[in-house]
């Protein structure tokens, strides 16, 4: 252990004192109290291994992070699974290798960087910090960085490497996840997430320069550099220009007397919705005021996730019944995602779920192009897209209207790339979604966009209340004219990966070695498509259309009766996540029917599949 990292010296007398009898380990600990410059994170470690937390140490040094549905995800703290100091600098220092190889103009094109407004004081780890670390990592190498001055919603950060023309751009954000979480988001120079195999060739250049450089450690760089500029006011100024270009009905925006409460939930949205709503020409949305401005502690609600629904949007819909709103649109921390929630007339409140607002969006964007297309415009060279543990709604819209429905993998990385794809061959996208309420109107941002989305969803209810028609009320009209698809998804917490690796094998060998089930309780299934193997049944040669995702579990299941469900685990949470849509026809319009029939299944799914007690799954708390 003669080598001395840039992070300082250590006494390897102490070092040897202490060893933990385990050489990978005791290079690991070595390493990590060598190279890390914060006071919090190094102590964090010496303290774990003062106390002889051999098993802990070992959790936290001996594994790396990878990219997932998201980028890097994972709690803020000392280690080198977690987001830190240390973890970003390697990581960039790692993109720097890669981008270096792939871009003989990277130092003429520059990056991007951006963050969000998370922090946690025990580790002394902030978004801004963690974003100033990317860039001196870049300015020591002479690479331009447009580093924002402040937090923005992490659509800019894509949008503003499409605009800049750099060849990268990193989003410092843990979007929805719980507080002490924080990630690393990598977008191309394409304007989408990066996906294979540039993430695991990033990995393994992270892997060959993982002590930090000269110059890394700088976060004054940010402040000092000549090659440092701040894009915000570009930036955001482009956008709002471009947001009009989805903008419809901008007389009847500025003349409506429906009133919006709009909340940021402690995150970035609250300045950039407002100069949204202005850019359509309403009037400003009332903000939440405990919501409205960042708290890295989301001190109102349990979990920071609008997703979660009426539990956590209690204060926007008091506000909203205070000040007779009848809208309410909630932006997720870092302001990708959108929950809406309507007040119906008997007063109760309507939280749409992601698939219900994608029925919406996905009538409303044909509806728009439609009305304003030029007459020699072809409905066969335009496209919708939808991650496939999404509803099915498009596809059925797509089939009556005469344009194209595609499906991709789950997360928008990949919806983003096949956006950029299609439009490099001349198709035109007018909406894509995930039903993790992601949704990207036009193609300006090739990621989901909760600025956008917030706005569109003003304007059509604006104007569906000239037509005296409710948000619900029309999405009960698309659901007869295109079928019912009615969906749950929910899922349940598993802390221990090799039981989650058991019960997917189970599946795989259901009836005998590699044979799927070809029944669920009472239920018959028609097909099986298993995208961790590469197999689909409904395939001549039974291979997957999607590409193969090794590295996540997740089967789907179509049933003689229309159902369509699939199980996978997260790539962000210890979950594993299960999708039933009942996709009906037209003519089958008794939804009380299809909705006892869409239970029925999935309490058998549960109880044949993933069989909760005995595999000591915990159910998501209601």
């Amino acid at each position: 252990m003669g080598e001395r990292g840039a992070g300082g010296d250590v006494n390897s007398n102490v070092l040897v004192a202490r060893s933990t009898g385990d050489a990978q380990l005791d290079k690991a600990v070595w390493q990590w109290l060598s190279w890390d410059k914060n006071p919090k994170t190094k102590e964090q470690i010496e303290s774990l291994l003062q106390n002889g937390k051999h098993k802990e140490l070992r959790d936290r040094l001996c594994c790396r992070l990878t990219f997932g549905t998201a980028g890097l995800r994972s709690a803020m703290g000392a280690g080198f699974c977690y987001i830190n100091d240390l973890t970003v600098i390697q990581s960039t220092q790692g993109i720097y290798k890669y981008l270096e190889r792939c871009f003989s103009d990277f130092k003429q094109r520059g990056f991007v960087v951006g963050y969000d407004t998370r922090g946690q004081v025990t580790s002394n780890c902030s978004s801004k910090k963690l974003a100033k670390l990317t860039a001196a990592v870049l300015l020591a190498k002479d690479v331009p960085v447009y580093f924002f001055s402040t937090y923005v919603p992490t659509p800019f950060v894509p949008y503003a490497v499409q605009q800049l023309k750099a060849v990268a751009g990193v989003m410092i954000t843990a979007s929805h996840n719980r507080k002490e979480d924080n990630g690393y988001k990598v977008y191309w120079e394409n304007g989408a997430q990066i996906t294979s195999p540039h993430d695991k060739e990033i990995i393994k250049c992270i892997e060959e320069c993982v002590e930090p450089w000269n110059g890394s450690w700088n976060e004054n760089l940010v402040d000092t550099s000549p090659l440092r500029q701040d894009p915000l006011k570009k930036i955001c100024d482009c956008y709002m220009e471009d947001l009009k270009k989805i903008c419809y009905h901008r007389e009847l925006n500025m003349q409506t007397n429906l009133k919006f409460v709009h909340t940021s939930f402690h995150g970035v949205g609250h300045d950039y919705v407002q100069l949204a709503f202005k850019a359509f020409g309403f009037q400003p949305p009332i903000p939440v005021p405990e919501q409205k401005d960042p708290d890295p502690d989301f001190s109102t609600v349990r979990c920071p996730n609008p997703e979660e629904g009426e539990s956590v949007l209690e204060l926007s819909l008091r506000l909203a019944e205070k000040e007779s709103a009848r809208v309410v649109v909630a932006t997720d921390p870092d302001a990708d995602r959108l929950a809406v929630a309507e007040q119906q007339e008997n007063g109760c409140w309507k939280v749409f779920t992601g698939n219900e607002l994608a029925a919406l969006f996905g009538w409303w964007m044909f509806s728009c192009w439609k009305e304003n297309c030029s007459r020699d415009a072809d409905v066969k060279n335009v496209y919708m897209l939808a991650t496939t543990v999404s509803s099915k709604i498009l596809r059925a819209i797509a089939l009556k209207e005469g344009f194209h429905f595609e499906e991709t993998l789950p997360g928008f990385k990949w919806i983003g790339s096949r956006v950029k794809n299609l439009l490099d061959n001349g198709k035109e996208i007018l909406f894509a979604f995930e039903e993790s309420i992601g949704f990207m109107c036009g193609t300006s941002v090739l990621d989901k966009d909760g600025v956008s989305a917030a706005v569109v969803i003003a304007e059509m209810a604006t104007y569906l209340e000239g037509k005296n028609q409710t948000l619900a009320q029309k999405l009960t009209e698309i659901y007869e004219t295109y079928g019912y698809h009615i969906s749950k998804t929910s899922y349940f917490l598993c802390y221990d990966p090799p039981t989650i690796k058991r019960i997917f094998e189970k599946l795989r060998n259901f009836d005998g070695p590699q044979s799927y089930p070809k029944f669920c309780g009472v239920y018959s299934i028609l097909h099986v498509r298993d995208v961790t193997t590469g197999y689909d049944s409904s395939q001549l040669n039974k291979k997957s259309v999607l590409p193969v995702s090794k590295s996540s579990q997740m089967i789907t299941f179509t049933f003689q009766n229309g159902c369509v469900a699939t199980l996978r685990t997260s790539g962000t949470e210890p979950k594993i996540k299960y999708y039933a849509e009942m996709c009906a026809l037209p003519e089958q319009s008794d939804r009380t029917f299809l909705e006892e029939e869409l239970r029925k299944l999935i309490e058998a799914l549960i109880e044949n599949f993933l069989e909760p007690d005995k595999n000591g799954l915990i159910w998501r708390s209601a």
